[in-house]
């Protein structure tokens, strides 16, 4: 089986990590479709977390760092893949 080019490996890696933040912030399905509170993703937690008389902010900030931290972390590790989809996509004169 051949390998893929440069260019398509650097392509595949950005979508894969674009696709990851987009399912880790999906937020309107999982709220469809789960029912039990115990199986709700972290972004509907978050909502919950909003009352209707008070927010208690520090426990929705400190839930926003904890839903960002593997955000951040997928980042970094696909950061090699967005520069080689840059560079890849560079025109030279």
């Amino acid at each position: 089986m051949e390998r893929c080019p440069a260019s398509a490996q650097a392509a595949l890696g950005f979508l894969g990590v674009i696709t990851f933040i987009n399912a880790w912030n999906d937020y309107l399905w999982p709220l469809i479709v789960l029912n039990d509170p115990r199986t709700y993703t972290l972004q509907i937690a978050l909502a919950q977390l909003n009352g209707v008389y008070g927010t208690d902010y520090s426990m929705v900030m400190a839930g926003t760092l904890m839903s960002t931290i593997p955000l951040i972390i997928i980042f970094f590790l696909g950061a090699r893949q967005f520069i080689a989809n840059i560079s890849a996509g560079a025109l030279k004169f």
